[in-house]
């Protein structure tokens, strides 16, 4: 995969596919192939599609200092030139999301369209208290968090559909995924405390799509229709599923996102 040298650090991203420009941006914990894959296989005939990995996730470098969300847009905005990318259309889920929104707010004119699921403008208490659990829980034992993340990111339907079996295979998989990148997870968990993009959200020009997922514990349906509030003309869609709809759902939450992209792509 390539690399980019953005500020003080090395961002690696993946790149696929020809066509117009797809940045895809990973929530907490993953990486751009991890949380995309899905929409990746779906919409690479039709996108060029970069999906770079955050400060702290995969094998992107950096100095190991505080993650602020000003620094991810420059990685992402970064990698998207550096793939040859002059405009993009930006889609992000959860920590992504707000990463995206904030560089379609910080350099609009590079943005076409924007899709942002499970994002949030700021950080209530609600939230900052929940994610300092995070950390806490990763310091002491990460299948620790594994085992809470299963029943607060899944949707109730999900959840009464799963047997004991379910639930301990997923709590594993986590668990080994996050084995030894527990310090780039309490980062960017530290990161998503002090998210506050609020001033950026009126300067975001491009077609927005805000998904709200209904059942959403981690990050509440309220912030979604906060961020459709604050952002010009966006459009609010409610899909069920929870915080997780990503590995929930794939199918849905593909198809909702291919199904904007394509429209999006027509009219920019």
């Amino acid at each position: 995969m390539p690399t980019v040298e953005v500020n003080s650090g090395t961002v690696n991203y993946l790149v696929t596919g020809s066509g117009p420009g797809l940045v895809l941006v990973h929530g907490t914990g993953a990486t751009g192939e991890a949380n995309w894959a899905p929409l990746i296989e779906a919409v690479s005939d039709r996108f060029t599609v970069v999906a770079p990995d955050l400060s702290g996730s995969g094998t992107t470098v950096d100095d190991g200092g505080p993650i602020h969300v000003h620094d991810l847009v420059s990685q992402v905005l970064g990698a998207a030139e550096h793939a040859g990318l002059e405009r993009f259309h930006p889609v992000g889920h959860s920590l992504g999301a707000v990463v995206a929104l904030a560089a379609a707010g910080t350099r609009p004119e590079r943005v076409l369209s924007l899709v942002a699921h499970a994002g949030w403008a700021r950080t209530d208490p609600w939230m900052a208290f929940q994610m300092d659990f995070w950390i806490r829980l990763m310091r002491v034992d990460r299948e620790l968090l594994a085992r809470l993340l299963q029943v607060t990111a899944m949707s109730d339907d999900t959840l009464r559909a799963r047997d004991l079996a379910d639930f301990e295979q997923a709590t594993a998989g986590f668990a080994a995924l996050m084995d030894g990148a527990e310090a780039g997870f309490v980062r960017q968990a530290r990161a998503d405390i002090h998210v506050d993009i609020t001033a950026l959200l009126p300067k975001i020009t491009a077609p927005t799509l805000i998904i709200s997922s209904a059942h959403d514990r981690i990050v509440p349906p309220h912030h979604q229709r906060e961020l459709a509030e604050s952002i010009p003309g966006a459009d609010l869609v409610s899909l069920p599923g929870g915080h997780g709809l990503p590995f929930e759902n794939p199918g849905l939450f593909v198809s909702t996102i291919a199904e904007r992209l394509l429209a999006d792509s027509v009219t920019a």
